[in-house]
């Protein structure tokens, strides 16, 4: 598989918009957390896919932080981008929000972060392209993804 050597965060950035329906509530009568949780690693995958143009896995996720919930009707804008990459595996933000059809403004309710492996075509981690920092918002949240990856490895060592 041909591989580029670096990719921006623009390059894999993914937008996906979901009506809640019926189906997608849970007893309380919000969006279900199952539910959400599923579309944020659809996105999740589908940029780094876009940055690795191959096969990937999620690892893990962290700061699964419910801020507000979502409704029947409402429109749920999820929105993911590369934060972070490693040798064989990146972080991926996705920010989730609802948009109001009313105003158009959308409105925080969540954030995650993914940390997604790249596969070779034996399902083995592989090395990943470079992700090239443009701007200052970009340089902050790769030192705050290098942070949270610390952590990770952190906890990994305490047997978390």
């Amino acid at each position: 598989m041909e591989r580029e050597i670096e990719r921006t965060v623009s390059d894999s950035r993914v937008e996906t918009v979901h009506m809640v329906r019926p189906n997608h509530m849970n007893a309380a009568g919000r969006l279900f957390g199952g539910q959400l949780m599923q579309w944020l690693d659809e996105v999740a995958g589908l940029v780094a896919k876009r940055h690795i143009r191959g096969n990937v896995i999620t690892a893990s996720v962290d700061n699964l932080r419910f801020i507000h919930g979502a409704y029947q009707g409402e429109m749920v804008v999820i929105i993911g981008k590369a934060t972070y990459v490693g040798n064989s595996s990146m972080e991926v933000r996705v920010d989730t929000y609802v948009e109001h059809l009313s105003n158009g403004m959308r409105y925080p309710i969540n954030r995650a972060y993914f940390t997604m492996v790249g596969l070779d075509e034996k399902d083995k981690p592989c090395r990943i392209p470079r992700l090239t920092i443009k701007s200052e918002e970009e340089k902050a949240e790769w030192e705050a993804a290098e942070k949270r990856r610390e952590m990770r490895m952190h906890r990994r060592k305490e047997g978390f």
